[in-house]
């Protein structure tokens, strides 16, 4: 009888529900939509039931729409943004919805953090700093000073594969790749909770929910409403990563020195290590790969702010689109019509505030260099531009750490099959770009580390070996205009030092 798998995938603002057969073989992807709640400029939450419901969705669609038999399910596993920090109480009821990265509430409990522990402490112990949003401690104190209530009645503080396991199987846990985002674990060693952390930054130990590895079952399908779809009870839940570690897992990053790019609403660059030497620009965090570690480049907002200039600066084009999918491809004719450089006009994608590598949560997105001559086309094209200079900045910090010069990596991800932004950052980078077939690898990751929970594959080695990773496109890099570039990208890497000090003063949440 065949075994099927089922990946969950949970994004900034959409879930993908992915079902694979024991070969790897997608048989079937969904999406859904959730809410996102905003209810001030500083806050961002996913709610978590419009979350479940999102799931409940998927899992139909599938069932329905692509006629998947969901009573072969063998295995179920989660990958999720991270972090989106719950709040739940004992029998796993939500408290808090989800604190997600973007979430800038607790700038002054960052602070904090760093103020109690120590910058170069607490780096030690977490190969990370402190920022708002981006690791979750910061959320976690803000939760104990603002809302002291739902601090005490928490029993368990976990990120967003927590609550799913929790709501599917009535058991607690989180895995190491999301553990390393909450500035409270050992992510250089130990790999356990830092008693030493806990106790400086204030956040009782007890509160923190299990360790585990992303292969491990945390227990069997108990909630009646995935078993009304036809997935067994006692199915095996598999705890699962952060997106990235998923993704990256499925594109057949596993060993040190493999190189992926991600592109979505971040962009993250990440690189596959196995000796635990770190950068303050990376995110560091465990991979679902025992064994080894990976530096994030994650830019928050380099694929947002893709988005935010097509919807506020291109509304003829979608209006001419017929849909927003084309709206993108009228945008990337028009940014082909600008000159590689945009004739002087240079753009910092720090949207609302940044990760890699500059840990700010002040900084804000730039237009530099604009002039009477200066259009839309070239605005266009420098917003596609700067995560072009983010990527070869942070591959330049890559390859400083680990002596290893990185000439090619993959691409997936909803963005990556942009034929002109991806020769944008081959051109910058001087990199080759192998763009994957399948972009959609978040929710196949987590579909393989069921499978391995599961016992369908032996290993998270035998998993990716199994995935289909056929190219879709390898973009050359076009050296005719490295010398442009260079001086452009000096102007980029410029910018945000020399604004530094504006934005704090300029922007204090």
């Amino acid at each position: 009888m065949a075994k099927y798998l089922l990946g969950i995938d949970v994004g900034t603002t959409s879930l993908k529900v992915a079902v694979i057969d024991e070969n790897a073989k997608i048989l079937g992807i969904a999406s859904s939509k959730y809410k996102l709640l905003t209810p001030t400029s500083c806050s961002v939450q996913i709610e978590t039931e419009s979350m479940w419901q999102a799931v409940l969705t998927c899992i139909r669609l599938l069932k329905d729409g692509k006629g998947i038999d969901m009573t072969k399910v063998r295995g179920i596993s989660i990958s999720s943004l991270c972090p989106g920090l719950v709040a739940m109480d004992e029998n796993g009821n939500v408290l808090v919805d989800a604190i997600i990265y973007s979430d800038r509430r607790s700038t002054e409990e960052a602070d904090l953090i760093l103020e109690k522990v120590g910058r170069e402490r607490l780096f030690e112990i977490t190969a990370n700093s402190s920022m708002a949003g981006a690791f979750s401690g910061s959320s976690m104190l803000w939760i104990k000073r603002h809302m002291p209530d739902e601090y005490r009645r928490t029993k368990y503080f976990g990120h967003l594969n927590t609550f799913l396991v929790s709501r599917m199987t009535g058991k607690f846990g989180i895995d190491y790749s999301n553990a390393s985002y909450t500035n409270l674990f050992e992510t250089t060693g130990g790999k356990r909770w830092s008693q030493d952390l806990c106790e400086a930054i204030g956040i009782d130990r007890e509160k923190l929910p299990p360790l585990h590895e992303s292969t491990d079952v945390i227990g069997g399908l108990i909630h009646r409403d995935l078993i009304e779809t036809g997935i067994p009870e006692g199915t095996p839940v598999t705890m699962g990563g952060a997106d990235t570690p998923c993704a990256t897992l499925a594109s057949g990053v596993t060993k040190a020195g493999d190189v992926c790019e991600s592109v979505g609403t971040t962009d993250v660059l990440t690189v596959c290590v196995d000796k635990p030497v770190f950068d303050r620009g990376f995110i560091n965090r465990c991979h679902v790969v025992p064994g080894t570690w990976i530096y994030q480049g994650a830019m928050s907002f380099a694929g947002a702010a893709n988005e935010w200039f097509l919807k506020q600066f291109c509304c003829d084009l979608i209006d001419e689109a017929r849909d927003i999918g084309n709206a993108y491809h009228l945008m990337n004719v028009e940014a082909d019509k600008a000159q590689p450089g945009c004739d002087g006009v240079v753009f910092l994608p720090y949207m609302l505030g940044e990760r890699s590598p500059i840990w700010d949560p002040y900084a804000r997105g730039v237009f530099f260099g604009i002039s009477l001559q200066t259009t839309r086309r070239e605005m266009n094209r420098a917003v596609l531009e700067g995560c072009g200079y983010g990527l070869r900045q942070l591959s330049e910090i890559a390859e400083r750490i680990t002596g290893m010069k990185i000439k090619h990596f993959t691409s997936i991800g909803g963005g990556a099959k942009s034929d002109t932004w991806a020769q944008i950052k081959a051109d910058i980078t001087g990199k080759e770009i192998q763009i994957l077939d399948v972009t959609d690898m978040a929710p196949v990751g987590a579909a393989l580390l069921a499978g391995v929970g599961a016992g369908v594959f032996r290993d998270v080695y035998e998993a990716a070996e199994k995935v289909d990773r056929s190219v879709y496109k390898v973009i050359k890099p076009d050296h005719s205009h490295d010398s442009v570039y260079e001086t452009r990208y000096q102007t980029y890497v410029s910018l945000y030092p020399a604004l530094k000090e504006i934005f704090q003063k300029n922007l204090n949440c």
